[in-house]
């Protein structure tokens, strides 16, 4: 396997990897959103409890994202 493969496999468990997943994931956050505010103006509880498990997850999510980030710290992959 070539050594550029190689750092390309390794991606998802660098810094950059993981900046990536928390901007996507947070990207996610604007359509819980919108379901959350469309949810309320027809006043469907069950679409807004939804949201809310889905906002949880998200939160969730990051907090994951985050402590992989700190716990990455000078052992990135694609620096060397």
């Amino acid at each position: 396997m070539s050594r550029a493969l190689t750092k390309a496999k390794g991606f998802k468990k660098s810094k950059s990897g993981t900046y990536l997943s928390i901007a996507s994931t947070a990207f996610g956050a604007i359509g819980v959103a919108k379901q959350a505010k469309k949810a309320r103006t027809e006043h469907d509880t069950l679409r807004l409890i939804d949201a809310a498990v889905s906002a949880a997850a998200i939160v969730t999510g990051l907090a994951i994202l985050y402590r992989e980030l700190r716990r990455l710290g000078d052992d990135d992959v694609l620096l060397g």
